[in-house]
């Protein structure tokens, strides 16, 4: 991806967050230079991975597959100096833009939609840690237990939520516009959690076309 395009996508998530009246810690704007001021301060924020994320899944097209998140708190995993079991993301997922199939090993999570379109949440039980089960299973909706087959959809309408245990293969896109999404879970690990049913680039390489706008959360070790 390009730099311009990264910043032109934070911006527009800034502004997202402020329509829909989801407030951000104070450093979601911090600027590099303000983050090479913070320095150790900010120690939990680097090691927990907190911050911006955007990727294109390597598809070279984010509208079309891609995803902008934001992990607001979280712990480490097999890390006692970090001692949360849980995490929080917000997310946006622009109109009929897909998120790649894919699994956690250990993390069990909620996707709500917290506003916006549709949220459209396509999903199988995993068989062989490789294939796409053909059996039924059960997902819960807000606590309502529901009967899926094999690839069954879930409609989100803001307010809703689905919970996903791990081995559960998903996939998820918006529909009726641009979603603000909630992901509340057990602690994440983007480095290592992550089973995509198809090889996939999971970070994205960037071409420096202007200057940083917010750092990603895989730029912080830049930043002493």
């Amino acid at each position: 991806m390009k730099r311009s395009e990264i910043n032109h996508y934070q911006q527009d998530a800034v502004d997202f967050f402020r329509e829909h009246h989801f407030r951000m810690p104070p450093w979601t704007v911090w600027l590099p230079k303000r983050w090479q001021e913070a320095g150790s301060s900010c120690q939990e924020i680097k090691d927990c991975a907190l911050g911006w994320d955007i990727t294109d899944f390597g598809s070279g097209d984010f509208e079309k597959i891609g995803l902008l998140l934001f992990t607001i708190r979280n712990g480490k995993m097999r890390d006692p100096a970090y001692k949360k079991t849980y995490a929080e993301k917000i997310m946006i997922v622009r109109e009929n833009q897909v998120t790649p199939i894919h699994f956690h090993w250990y993390k069990h999570e909620d996707i709500i939609n917290r506003g916006g379109g549709r949220l459209k949440v396509q999903l199988w039980q995993s068989k062989n840690e490789a294939e796409l089960a053909k059996e039924t299973f059960v997902i819960h909706c807000d606590g309502i237990a529901i009967d899926a087959e094999p690839g069954h959809i879930v409609t989100l309408n803001p307010g809703e939520s689905i919970t996903i245990e791990p081995y559960v293969y998903h996939t998820f896109y918006a529909e009726g516009g641009k979603t603000l999404v909630g992901e509340v879970s057990t602690v994440n690990d983007d480095t290592s959690d992550n089973r995509f049913y198809q090889s996939i680039g999971r970070f994205p390489a960037i071409d420096e076309d202007e200057p940083t706008l917010y750092p990603l959360f895989s730029e912080y070790p830049q930043f002493k």
